[in-house]
């Protein structure tokens, strides 16, 4: 059996044991390790299995993760989350479909704090579906508008997606999270709009609720959400500025986000322990992935697979654009069958060598590969976010979520156009 064989042998056994619910890391390193011994023999696949692992969790830039995971267990643990949609309710509520569109932007500013689209997605539904359910909220609209803003947390910094792709493709981790900001925003203001359009056009979907349920002090409540603001000002702040690099705003996160809850009383011991208990959990799962991801990337470079791929595209004439619309469709098969932290971890080794040989942007790259996941989370039948929000409201069925994303995806295909059309979006602030 050549060398050529077993690479791609070993990406599709991964792909089937990942299907059949094997735990991805287990499934990627696994098939990875009896790849390398196939093509190097047992020595080096001994040698490579003591070091490569350690080589990368031992990584400077990698420790951000666990911080980021951190900061964003404290905020939502300490009842930063609540403010927010609050305030978004009382600016928002009396815009047709108001209450769908304050979980939009709501969503937007938890993903800035926490940088995890699951974690983004369980904190706002807590809150977000009790309440547009009370107002007799078309539930498609409810829990598709929760499972697809969900997502904003993949792009929005401090992403976990992006500093895991910065580390693979060897670009800047800051520029990544400023490039995200555009794209994410746009994102959030499509969705936004396709929402006032639908209940615009029939207002049976989002009943508007009585004024008395939403009059307040529309200031007091904005003044309210300051701790957020807060913590997310110091972590992009840090970056965009200059001051800090993505692991040292990581610390600084969480120590903002540890004062702030002090200054509010927040911070409890319950609550750090539950925070860290959370962060824990997260960060094993990433490692655990990505260092299966790490030894699929050595098998790659052993194999050849990589080479021979990107020897065919050339063949093929692609050009840049075929290549990326290859790309999407890709990751959109992917998206149905594989969670987002393994897909995007399985593809990269053989993605970046050939998107490097065609002198693609890899900044505008990572951000459509990120895009791209984010349409596999709410994409049938896997739909991470689509499931998580199930799981919260048991009484509805799946397809009935699904069918509430399929706006989303429309949506979600136009901001894919707009960027591929005008790379501009993304690149121009990192400019």
């Amino acid at each position: 059996m050549s060398d050529l064989m077993i690479g791609f042998g070993a990406l599709g056994m991964s792909l089937v044991l990942i299907v059949l619910r094997f735990p991805i890391g287990l499934a990627i390193g696994g098939t990875s390790l009896i790849g390398i011994y196939l093509t190097v023999g047992l020595r080096p696949m001994v040698s490579i299995l003591k070091t490569a692992p350690f080589e990368f969790v031992a990584s400077w830039e990698l420790s951000a993760i666990p911080l980021f995971l951190f900061m964003g267990a404290i905020a939502y643990s300490a009842g930063m989350t609540q403010a927010l949609f609050e305030a978004a309710r009382i600016w928002l509520a009396r815009l047709p479909g108001g209450l769908a569109v304050a979980t939009n932007f709501a969503c937007a500013g938890f993903s800035a704090a926490s940088g995890n689209s699951l974690a983004t997605t369980i904190a706002m539904g807590r809150i977000a579906i009790p309440e547009m359910r009370k107002y007799k909220y078309d539930i498609s609209l409810t829990t598709g508008v929760v499972a697809a803003s969900g997502t904003l947390g993949a792009l929005l910094p401090p992403s976990i997606l992006l500093v895991i792709f910065g580390i693979f493709a060897e670009q800047s981790i800051p520029k990544l999270f400023i490039a995200g900001i555009v794209p994410a925003l746009l994102t959030a203001v499509i969705y936004a709009a396709m929402i006032v359009l639908r209940c615009t056009l029939n207002p049976a979907l989002a009943p508007r609720p009585p004024k008395e349920d939403v009059s307040g002090d529309r200031f007091r409540v904005l003044l309210a959400t300051w701790p957020l603001m807060m913590l997310v000002l110091a972590v992009v702040g840090s970056i965009y500025t200059g001051l800090a690099t993505a692991t040292e705003a990581g610390a600084i996160g969480v120590v903002a986000s540890m004062g702030i809850a002090a200054v509010n009383r927040r911070l409890t011991w319950l609550v750090l322990r539950e925070s860290l208990r959370q962060s824990v959990h997260a960060t094993a799962s990433v490692f655990f992935i990505a260092i299966g991801a790490v030894l699929m990337t050595r098998l790659m470079t052993y194999s050849g697979v990589p080479l021979f791929l990107a020897d065919l595209m050339s063949g093929m004439a692609l050009g840049p654009v075929g290549l990326v619309l290859m790309t999407a469709a890709l990751y959109l098969v992917l998206g149905c069958l594989i969670d987002p932290l393994g897909m995007v971890l399985l593809t990269l080794p053989v993605l970046l060598p050939m998107f490097k040989a065609v002198g693609i942007d890899l900044i505008w790259f990572g951000i459509l590969v990120v895009k791209f996941i984010e349409i596999g989370l709410i994409t049938p039948p896997i739909g991470l976010n689509v499931f998580s929000v199930r799981a919260m409201v048991p009484d509805v069925a799946i397809t009935t979520v699904f069918r509430g994303t399929l706006w989303f995806l429309v949506c979600e295909l136009i901001v894919v156009g707009l960027l591929i059309a005008f790379p501009g979006i993304v690149t121009f602030l990192v400019r």
